[in-house]
């Protein structure tokens, strides 16, 4: 059971830094003609080519969560899917819920590491090209935004 809890735990940690990584590298580099729109709203379409990111990066969790629930020596591989699907469905909630309010579920808070992350993000989004961009990430984010909304309280 240790094993387990453990291997989710690091897996689901570890996707933050396959998200930055991903982000700066592939979004931001040679497929910023998926990710472009995401940037430059257009306002035609709910759907944006950056969705399809959701397939791609879901794609190594659902192959680990097969092989692991399906060959028995390959159990612990069910763990890491685990982690790298939650990790999925806390970016969801987090940028398409919370950030960018695609659906009214959660629109305000008055948590502070929540305004920070809010403000880290669209700091993001202030850069409408592919290059000079910051805050990468998703959960974790330069502390000046956490001092910033600190001082607002």
């Amino acid at each position: 059971m240790f094993l387990a809890i453990s291997l989710v735990i690091l897996a689901f940690c570890s996707m933050e830094g396959v998200a930055w990584l991903a982000h700066k590298y592939l979004m931001h580099g040679w497929l910023w003609h998926l990710h472009a729109d995401h940037h430059k709203k257009d306002g035609s379409s709910f759907f944006e080519k950056n969705d399809y990111f959701f397939l791609i990066f879901a794609l190594p969790g659902i192959a680990l969560l097969a092989l692991g629930s399906f060959v028995g020596s390959l159990y612990y591989l069910l763990f890491i899917g685990i982690g790298i699907t939650a990790y999925g469905f806390t970016y969801f909630l987090v940028h398409d819920i919370f950030i960018h309010q695609r659906f009214k579920w959660l629109r305000n808070s008055n948590n502070v590491y929540l305004r920070a992350l809010r403000r880290a993000h669209k700091m993001h989004h202030k850069h409408l090209g592919k290059e000079d961009g910051e805050c990468f990430g998703m959960l974790l984010f330069p502390a000046r935004y956490l001092k910033e909304e600190m001082k607002r309280n």
